[in-house]
Parts: structure tokens; C-alpha cells; sequence
């Protein structure tokens, strides 16, 4: 499968519309605003995973682990699997181009009618129910859902499936297969892309090897890059803002350097900005926007619900469950796992809609499967509670035991383990704060709610029918103030029909005051975070059928009529991104700058003269270096930001840039350039070009180091150098910035370790054979 995210320095100052998050709402968002026409770019914070690089050992699921304890006290933490910490309930989610589509279970169940229906949904979606079945019927046209195969093609009837019959028929509730979004053959998808059918390796929940997840990289993904959108990965947007009448959409761009040198944050413009990174990530953007100024709702961050979710294991059972991931021992034969979730017990349509719930099983993935013995052993003797007795049964059990604490997980007790997730109806009064520039959940005591003591006795039921030791979600306790655990965080800009009960309105367009109607033009939110209530089961298809029907809305208010059709990609076999590694580094440059200057020398004497600082912060990427050496010119790309307060009050974000290293003086064989040319715009709304040239010549003494870190810079009116000579100037290297930027330098989407080192030597010894034939030949 071919990458979908472009190069960083192949970003455009301005698109009509701006998605950032790529789970199921920006996912979508992308899709259906690239097919109405729109120029789209989809920015996401986590990083591209191709199926066979997720994580198939500890080891490496270890070094995707990111622990959080606030939102976001680091610009640059990033991991796929990502755990937040809050006060009364801890959220996991994942942090991929798909979103916690990479990490989730797929399961595809609409909620109950009366969740719908519920006074907290604005009167627009409450009255036209047939706009939100629409909005499901096309989601599900995407992600295409079906049931587990049981007992066809080749696909064997699960011990964990047959283990939640056996539970329902005890616990007299209704049983069925559910809908997942797996595929179960292998073919070329819907819009073009190769997918190979399920093994039953159990491991979706650490990430899909196979291809065979239907996550949004699968589908709605392709789809938008198919209609022209420019997908962008690990670029962490912190707030937005509003200057004459187009969006600012600020960002850090994660792991190149920039934060060594104290760099701004750069900036990117768009007519319209939707936010989907998610209940915590969507509402933290709007609370570091109204930190700025940006007018919003008094309700936002409130309303936060972890969707009633608990998590249980029935520990030890009489019979063999097989709920083990296989990981690295995972094959392309149909295992007998099955994929993480497959069936459920039913128990919604109660007589009083909160006390409704939904009990699935699950697999534990491969990656992590060894510490499972040791961790189920612990907490059967500290929270378990066994459901049956006798000698006998004691015996088998403690034997059990032994198997997996000298075998390993996939004989005895953890073998004969089933996992629960239960999906339920808390009261959703989350509040989601902002402090100390980092967002924070508070919701103490909400373990002690009484619907989870319910939970508890229906997973106890489960358990008992199977004759296993009940073990509660570990955080589930006295000590621990019965904390939860939820991997379906909603809520935080949740739906109103005024800025009074809402942070945004049906559509997810987003309220511009703490009171009324009025709305910010071109600014939505479309994810989780819109949902005002807990839907009381899985919510991926309510998050879906949602977005779909506001991407509808905007399209419809724009005069345009969306065209559903799949088409496929010209060619889906093409493939444009590099074949070998690339290097890539930051640099910062300081010096001074003289407006209306008329050559390099006067313009610094004279900025120096009145304060008028000028540095940057630029990174230059190759794709491939051996292209780049090879090239005559050595041409690289760069992006950065500007600092020049003779020119903007703010720093100038620069992009679609050019570097040439030692490129040959066609009129002085023995002068060689480093070249820079990049194109700057500024917060009120001006356009800049820079042009600078490091003059690489040996004037018989030894200025080596003066050449290669001296820049005489030229900066023009407009977007290239026919404009008005603003003025000119020079920059310098500071000892401490180059120590700086040695370290960001390193080698890009390497294929494998040795050959990223050998991308980065290779640079290497091309700038020194140049120093050298430069400077000391004889």
C-alpha cells in the first residue's frame, strides 16, 4: 500500500478548507469536502503507519506508548497508542493518520432511537431523523461493516463466541454476531486499495498488519487523497484564529528540530477549518484559541462523557476461551482468534433507556500478552471475586494457573479467559478544563455512579455461567476511588440550539459567543466532541452518520450536491513517494536586515544601527539523497518561519521553499553557492520572497567557517523576486545554533536502520568533498 501524507515542505500557504484529525469525523470531513470540490489539506499529529509497521512485540508497542497527565505538556510527545490521564477517568486513544480507527474494534452498531430522540440533540437532528439515517446509510456504504463469517470459507466458530452464548442464554439476554468493519477476502476495495482478508489474529486493537481492519486509512482516507486532498502527519495544531475574514491555523510540526531553537509556531490559511482530533484534542484547539480571543461558548469542555464504558475480565473460566493475540506468531493462515470483537450481549431497549447496556468480548493483542499471566494472577487475589466452588474446581483452577505462569498466555488460565468491554449511559457532567496551558478531565467520583454497579453484576453474571473468577477494570476500586478507564471519550463541544446549551449547532458549525445564535463562519467541529450524551454502545457509526450529514449541510449551503459515487483512482498501482531514504535538518540564522538597503554590507550595518533584527528557522529536506547528489543543482525543499519586525509585528511562516547546496558558479569556476529562495507570508495578510546565497570561495585564506555560515539575504515585495526590493542584509550561524542543528539532522522515511545511517553519511561526505575541493586543493 503507497503512503498517503506528503512531504512537510510541500505544504501551500492556503486552502479553501482545512481538516485537522483523520479518525472517523475528519476522515470524513476530508473525503467529502475534497469530492465537493474544495482544495482540502488534512493535518494530523500522529504519524502514517502502512500495515506491517504496527507494533508486533512489547518492545516496540512500548515505544508507541505515550502517558499523558494533562493534554499536552509536551509539543512533540506522540505515540500511536495514547493515554491520558485525568482526574476520575483516564481515556485511550489512538494518534495515526486514521485516528482511533488504528487502535479501535471496529464494531459498527447504530445507537437506540430514543438516544436520538433525547432533548440534549438540537431540534434540527430530533425532527428529521431521516437526515441522520441517511448520514448512516452512507458511512456504512463506506466502512463496510459485516458480521464474522462463522463456520464459512474457512473462517472456524470462536471459543470466545461460543462463550457469550453460553453467558446470554444464562443471563436470559438476547445474543448476536455484530457488525465489524473487517474484510474476510482478500480484493481491491472499494476506492482502490489492495486488501487481504482477515487471519483471526486477534491483534486489531495494537494495529492491523494484515490490512484487513476497515479503519478510515482503509476507505475514507484513499478517498479524499484520490480528489486532491494534501494529507500531512505528524503536525500538532494548537489554536486557531480569525484575521480578515480567512482562517490562521496554527501548528508545531512534530520531531524536526524546530523546538531547539525556541521556534514560533507556523501558521497556514483556509476559508473554512474543521476540527476532528477528537473529544480532548478539538476542545483543547478551541480553549487555546479563546485563551487568544477567539469569542465561544461558555460550555465548552463541559458535558464530557466516557460513553458509560467499563472494562472486565472473566478470569479463569471452566472452558478455553482463546482471546490471545498471536503477534509476532501471527501467519497468513485463519487463526483461531478471531478478530478483537465479534459478538454481543444486547441489553439496551430497557424500559429506562440509562439503565441499558451493551456487553462485548475482546481479544488481548499479541504485542502485549506477556504480562497478562503475572497482572491476571495479581488481580484475581486483590479485586476477583470467584463465581464458583469446590475442591475439585479449586484444583483445575490453581493448575491452570501454573500452565500460564510457566507456559505463557496461551495455555491455562489466560487461556481460559474472556475480556469484557460494556458500554453504558453515565450521566456525561465530565468538565474538560484548561490550566497551565494544558488541558485536564475533571470528574471525580464518577466511578461511584450506580449504573456501574450495575455493570459490575451483569459482568459478574457473564462470568459466573462460565464458572470463571470476575475481575473488575483494575482502576475499579476503593483505593483508587473507583477511577474508570474509557476509550470512547465524547463530548467537550457538545451540540446545542444556542450558544447557551451548545458549543456548536446541528452541523457542528461553532457558536461565536456565550450567548445566541451567531456562528463563526467556516469553523466546525466533527467528531466525537459534538455528541451531548452518552449513545450507551460503540459510537464510531454516530460519529459517522453525524459528520457525513454535516459535510452534507456545507456542501448544500455552498450550492453544491455531493457525488457519492466511487470512481477509483486512475491508476491505484502508482506510486510517487520516494523509493530511498532522505536527509533532513533544521537551521536558525540571526542577523540584521535594512529596509530600502542597497547592498549586503550597509543593509546589516544599518539594521544593526536601529534594532532591525532578522533570523530564521528553516528545515530543508531531500527526498532521496542519491537523487540529490546526483542532481547538478542539489535541490532540496524548505519550510520554516521568519522573524523581521521591520517587515511584521508576528513571526512570517515560509513556505514551498528551495535549497541548493554548492551548486557551480557558471561565471567563476572556482565560486560555489549555497542557495535559498522561499516564498514568506505574514499574520496581516502580506506577501514577502526571500533570496539568500552563501558565497563558498577560497580568497586564499582560511574562511571556511565564515563562508558556510554567512547569508546574504534580498527580500522582495510579492511572491517572487519581480517585485520591490524590500531591503537586504546578512545572517550568520552562532556557534550554539549549529551545535543545535547538528542534532536535528537525521535521515527520513528510511526503509530500515542501515540505510537511513548511510542516507545521512552520504550527505556528509558530499558537504565535506566539497569543503575540501573548495578550500584545500592543490
Amino acid at each position: 500500500m503507497k503512503k498517503l501524507s506528503k512531504p512537510l515542505t510541500s505544504l501551500k500557504g492556503k486552502y479553501d478548507v482545512i481538516v485537522v484529525g483523520s479518525g472517523y469525523g475528519g476522515s470524513i470531513a476530508a473525503s467529502r469536502m475534497s469530492r465537493a470540490g474544495f482544495a482540502v489539506c488534512l493535518l494530523e499529529k500522529g504519524k502514517e503507519f502502512l500495515p506491517g509497521q504496527f507494533p508486533r512485540t512489547m518492545k516496540q508497542a512500548s515505544g508507541e506508548m505515550n502517558f499523558i497527565r494533562g493534554k499536552s505538556p509536551g509539543i512533540n510527545r506522540n505515540g500511536l497508542y495514547e493515554f491520558t490521564i485525568g482526574n476520575g477517568i483516564n481515556v485511550f486513544k489512538g494518534c495515526g493518520l486514521g485516528g482511533t480507527s488504528l487502535v479501535n474494534a471496529n464494531v459498527s452498531i447504530r445507537p437506540e432511537s430514543r438516544v436520538m430522540e433525547d432533548p440534549a440533540w438540537p431540534s434540527a437532528i430530533r425532527n428529521d431523523p431521516k437526515s441522520f439515517e441517511a448520514g448512516l446509510g452512507r458511512a456504512w456504504d463506506m466502512l463496510k461493516p459485516n458480521p464474522y463469517p462463522e463456520g464459512k470459507n474457512g473462517y472456524p466458530i470462536l471459543k470466545k463466541t461460543e462463550a457469550m452464548r453460553k453467558s446470554a442464554e444464562q443471563m436470559a439476554e438476547p445474543f448476536r454476531l455484530l457488525d465489524i468493519n473487517v474484510t474476510f477476502e482478500d480484493k481491491l476495495n472499494h476506492v482502490g486499495i489492495h486488501q487481504s482478508k482477515c487471519t483471526n489474529c486477534g491483534d486489531c486493537v495494537t494495529g492491523c498488519n494484515i490490512s484487513a481492519k476497515n479503519t478510515t486509512a482503509m476507505n475514507y482516507l484513499p478517498d479524499a487523497f484520490n480528489h486532491g486532498t494534501d494529507i500531512f502527519v505528524e503536525m500538532n495544531v494548537r489554536y486557531v484564529e480569525n484575521r480578515n475574514g480567512e482562517w490562521l491555523v496554527y501548528f508545531h510540526p512534530v520531531g524536526i528540530g524546530r523546538e531547539n531553537f525556541d521556534a514560533p509556531l507556523m501558521f497556514v490559511r483556509a476559508d473554512k477549518v474543521i476540527l476532528s482530533a477528537g473529544a480532548l484534542g478539538s476542545t483543547e484547539i478551541l480553549m487555546r484559541s479563546r485563551e487568544r480571543g477567539l469569542k465561544l461558548s461558555d460550555r465548552l469542555g463541559k458535558r464530557f462523557t466516557g460513553n458509560g464504558d467499563v472494562l472486565g475480565f472473566g478470569y479463569n473460566n471452566d472452558d478455553p476461551i482463546q482471546g490471545i493475540g498471536l503477534g509476532r506468531k501471527g501467519t497468513d493462515q485463519v487463526a483461531k482468534v478471531g478478530p478483537c470483537i465479534t459478538s454481543v450481549i444486547d441489553m439496551r431497549e430497557k424500559e429506562v433507556m440509562e439503565e441499558g447496556m451493551t456487553l462485548e468480548e475482546g481479544t488481548v493483542p499479541g504485542p502485549i500478552r506477556m504480562i497478562m499471566p503475572k497482572t491476571l494472577v495479581a488481580f484475581s487475589r486483590l479485586v476477583g471475586r470467584n463465581t464458583d466452588r469446590g475442591f475439585w474446581d479449586y484444583i483445575k483452577e490453581k493448575w491452570r494457573e501454573v500452565l500460564s505462569l510457566v507456559l505463557g498466555p496461551f495455555y491455562g488460565a489466560v487461556n481460559h479467559t474472556q475480556i469484557y468491554l460494556v458500554m453504558t449511559h453515565d450521566d456525561g457532567n465530565g468538565e474538560l478544563v484548561f490550566d497551565e496551558n494544558k488541558l485536564n478531565i475533571n470528574w471525580r467520583g464518577v466511578g461511584k455512579q450506580e449504573i456501574f454497579e450495575k455493570v459490575n453484576d451483569n459482568i459478574f453474571k457473564a462470568t459466573k455461567a462460565l464458572g470463571g473468577t470476575k475481575i473488575p477494570n483494575p482502576t475499579w476500586n476503593r483505593l483508587m476511588n473507583y477511577d474508570l478507564v474509557t476509550v470512547h471519550p465524547l463530548g467537550g463541544c457538545g451540540m446545542g440550539e444556542d450558544a447557551t446549551n451548545g458549543v456548536v449547532d446541528h452541523k457542528g458549525q461553532v457558536f461565536a459567543n456565550n450567548v445566541g445564535d451567531q456562528l463563526h463562519k467556516g469553523l466546525y467541529v466533527m467528531d466525537g466532541a459534538v455528541i451531548p450524551r452518552p449513545v450507551g454502545t460503540n459510537p464510531l457509526m454516530t460519529i459517522s452518520a453525524l459528520s457525513e450529514r454535516s459535510c452534507k449541510l456545507i456542501a448544500q449551503e455552498e450550492g453544491i450536491n455531493l457525488d457519492y459515487d466511487f470512481k477509483g483512482p486512475d491508476n491505484p498501482d502508482s506510486d510517487t513517494s520516494p523509493k530511498g531514504a532522505g536527509v533532513q535538518f533544521t537551521e536558525t540564522m540571526r542577523g540584521f536586515f535594512g529596509i530600502e538597503a542597497k547592498d549586503y554590507n550597509a543593509g546589516y550595518a544599518q539594521g544593526k544601527k536601529v534594532g532591525a533584527n532578522f533570523e530564521f528557522t528553516l528545515t530543508i529536506q531531500t527526498e532521496d539523497i542519491d537523487d540529490f547528489v546526483n542532481d547538478p543543482n542539489h535541490s532540496a525543499a524548505m519550510i520554516g518561519t521568519m522573524n523581521a519586525p521591520s517587515l511584521s509585528s508576528f513571526p512570517m511562516t515560509a513556505l514551498q521553499g528551495e535549497f541548493n547546496l554548492f551548486i557551480e558558479n557558471p561565471d567563476d569556476e572556482a565560486r560555489k553557492k549555497m542557495a535559498y529562495r522561499i516564498q514568506l507570508r505574514s499574520k496581516e495578510g502580506q506577501d514577502y520572497f526571500f533570496e539568500g546565497f552563501k558565497d563558498i570561495y577560497n580568497d586564499r585564506r582560511l574562511d571556511v567557517w565564515k563562508d558556510t555560515t554567512t547569508l546574504f539575504i534580498t527580500v522582495y515585495e510579492g511572491t517572487s523576486k519581480a517585485g520591490k526590493v524590500m531591503g537586504k542584509g546578512k545572517l550568520v550561524i552562532r556557534i550554539a545554533d549549529f551545535m543545535r542543528q547538528i542534532k536535528t539532522m537525521k535521515a527520513i522515511h528510511a526503509p530500515n536502520k542501515r540505510e537511513g545511517l548511510r542516507a545521512v553519511k552520504t550527505f556528509g561526505k558530499f558537504f565535506a568533498g566539497n569543503v575540501l575541493d573548495t578550500y584545500f586543493r592543490i
